[in-house]
């Protein structure tokens, strides 16, 4: 095999061909026929591993911290909670619509989030059968108080990087969250 960047990529097996490592340390041979529109490529076949190793842990994150906020809080919930903090006022349809989720759903977990004082709803002003969710004080404390703590633990994991650097990942991320709308 042969390091590129840190990361094995591949190697020849006795016939020849290409074989890759699949994340687990086992080889595996591509299918037959050309490269498929750079599937076969070594830097999206290490961006695939990368990526989900980190929805991996992000997942894991998100539940530590919708916890942090509050003890019976479901980690799903905590997107809404970050959603609303950058956001202010929004309509339940458009909090359903930015997290993916269907209104049943959403109306679930709007309930459980007021159930704990985090969310309130008040009626829209520009449509009277609509309603406007927001933070409650509550809820704008807890959620600042975890943010900043989340924040304060990438200062010290990032450290050693450049601030050019750590600028440069935040705008390719935004890059890809973009391009996945």
């Amino acid at each position: 095999m042969t390091p590129v960047g840190g990361n094995f990529h591949g190697r020849e097996n006795e016939a020849g061909a290409d074989v890759h490592e699949d994340g687990n340390g086992d080889a595996t041979a591509p299918g037959p026929g050309p490269a498929r529109g750079g599937m076969d490529q070594p830097e999206f076949l290490d961006l695939e591993r990368e990526l989900t190793v980190l929805f991996r842990r992000a997942r894991a994150k998100q539940g530590e911290m919708a916890r942090e906020v509050h003890p019976d809080l479901e980690s799903a919930a905590y997107g809404l909670l970050v959603r609303l903090d950058e956001s202010g006022r929004l309509r339940a349809t458009e909090l359903a619509a930015f997290i993916g989720v269907g209104k049943a759903t959403m109306s679930r977990q709007l309930h459980a989030l007021e159930d704990l004082g985090l969310v309130a709803r008040e009626p829209d002003p520009a449509d009277g059968r609509a309603w406007l969710v927001h933070l409650t004080e509550e809820g704008r404390r807890r959620v600042a108080n975890v943010r900043e703590a989340r924040r304060a633990r990438y200062v010290a994991q990032l450290s050693h990087w450049e601030r050019e650097e750590v600028a440069e990942l935040a705008r390719l991320l935004n890059q890809l969250n973009r391009g996945m709308d």
